[in-house]
């Protein structure tokens, strides 16, 4: 149980993040680990709960609490204390496919649920879990294992997001064939172009593919099924398909001046960004350009951020972000208790930047665009905002965010990104394997089931249950495998 009064004796310790106005001049990753002395320590707080909520992984009130992998963080967190760095990483992969990467970008649901989180610092899990893999590849026992075995089977999996990756490498294990097929030039989907590279390098995606393609896993990139291939060629060639091509169709923003020039899907520019990056450390031009520009993001959660801290980087003149709802309070609320996810304000790394850079929180709450304003050249040049109040709407009786009468105000926008979420799967893809939809345009299944209404056609990820955190794509990932194993074998032990 690590040390019985670690929690007692050791403060909570986190890798140190660079100064604001130094990460901004660059793309890369800004925090500095621990010493492995240090890191030990950190293992040592966990107290092994009875009750572990931390890797618990349950809904409580609309909301996940603990690592849905169910992680056995206790565990790991002892043999860390104890030095034994390689057992901790074989209990890290029992349960984890891709600790490098849930390492860097999970909020750390398993640190809100943690028993030391009731009245204190909960333990650095996500920093502990980050710790145990990138050792394991320096010592060189994160290293390729190819099944001894092969079933004669063969699974195609559409897409390499999160899910997908975490399908495939769950059925490779076991021994099937496994290909992926991936629409865009590099292996990763969101993982590769969603999110920023300051938030995840991407070497260390092309380090766990190249791992898996030893292991034997098949990856097609460049290649978009429903286009370039054909699902009936799929389904001919394959034993089972599983889709897993994410939540893609952006929320828009309807409003007048919506077809002005200058204003983008928050993906897009992300997408943008990145590519050129690793292209030609953006020699080649292909972004899209935020020197010089005030730039208005529109939406506050995960994918708004990194469009603050991108913008930054670009050199933007200035950001403003608009969030609908309004600031949550800065500590937790009696109606808010542990282990329930915490519904406070968080200052993300690019609000952060935002502060340092310009003075200022770019965030601007109970906001939305009412109009956007052109120039003579149809180019966007500002923007109408309105603030928001919460009101009943009449026609459906429901509580909702309405605009406040007389309360517009103008801002200078030369760069408006659209990060307001995503709404569900893209029809091109659905329609070409005949799978049912739901009312959110999710992929339909039974409930906890992944087998679509099409007879070898599974689902799994943000195209199956909607926009969801990397770390519960992976969980579905792993689900969706085990039932396409069971489906294959009659059994399934994965």
């Amino acid at each position: 149980m690590g040390k019985p009064t670690g929690f007692l004796d050791y403060e909570r310790r986190s890798a140190k993040a660079e100064a604001p106005l130094d990460r901004i001049k660059h793309f890369n990753e800004f925090h500095t680990p621990l010493s492995k002395e240090e890191q030990e320590k950190q293992g040592a707080r966990c107290m092994d709960c009875g009750v572990p909520f931390c890797q618990a992984g349950v809904m409580i009130s609309g909301m996940m609490s603990g690592c849905p992998l169910q992680n056995m963080i206790p565990e790991w967190n002892d043999l860390l204390y104890l030095g034994n760095w390689e057992e901790a990483y074989h209990r890290l992969v029992k349960t984890s496919n891709f600790p490098e990467f849930t390492g860097r970008v999970c909020p750390g649901l398993c640190e809100v649920a943690c028993t030391c989180n009731l009245n204190g610092d909960p333990v650095g899990g996500k920093s502990n879990e980050l710790a145990i893999i990138e050792n394991a590849y320096r010592m060189g026992y994160a290293h390729a294992r190819p099944p001894k075995v092969r079933t004669g089977k063969k699974v195609a999996v559409v897409g390499s997001g999160p899910s997908g990756l975490a399908a495939a490498d769950q059925l490779n294990r076991r021994g099937h064939s496994v290909t992926v097929y991936e629409r865009d030039d590099r292996v990763g989907g969101l993982l590769m172009y969603g999110i920023p590279n300051m938030k995840l390098e991407k070497q260390y995606i092309d380090r766990k593919i190249n791992i898996m393609k030893e292991e034997g896993v098949r990856f097609i990139t460049s290649c978009n099924v429903g286009v370039d291939v054909k699902a009936d060629q799929l389904l001919k060639e394959y034993d089972k398909v599983i889709l897993c091509g994410g939540a893609k169709n952006a929320r828009d923003i309807k409003a007048p001046g919506r077809d002005a020039k200058g204003i983008y899907f928050a993906v897009d520019f992300l997408k943008a960004t990145t590519k050129s990056l690793l292209d030609s450390n953006f020699e080649d031009g292909k972004f899209i350009p935020a020197e010089g520009k005030n730039v208005l993001v529109i939406g506050g959660g995960d994918t708004g951020n990194d469009c603050v801290g991108t913008s930054i980087r670009l050199g933007a003149a200035s950001v403003t972000q608009l969030e609908m709802m309004p600031k949550a309070p800065d500590d937790r609320l009696p109606s808010n208790p542990w282990p329930e996810w915490p519904r406070v304000c968080k200052t993300d790394y690019g609000q952060e930047e935002a502060i340092a850079k310009f003075g200022r929180d770019p965030r601007i709450y109970q906001t939305t665009v009412q109009e956007f304003i052109k120039d003579k050249n149809g180019c966007v040049k500002q923007a109408r905002i309105v603030r928001l109040e919460s009101r009943k709407d009449e026609k459906t009786g429901r509580m909702a965010m309405m605009p406040v009468e007389g309360s517009e105000f103008v801002v200078d926008a030369d760069l408006v990104l659209i990060a307001a979420g995503f709404l569900g799967s893209q029809d091109y893809v659905t329609k070409a394997f005949g799978v049912d939809v739901d009312g959110r345009t999710n992929v339909a299944t039974e409930p906890g089931k992944h087998l679509t209404n099409v007879p070898n056609v599974f689902v799994a990820g943000d195209m199956h249950s909607g926009q969801s955190l990397v770390v519960r794509a992976i969980r579905d990932g792993r689900d969706a495998a085990r039932e396409v194993d069971e489906a294959l074998m009659g059994y399934t032990n994965l």
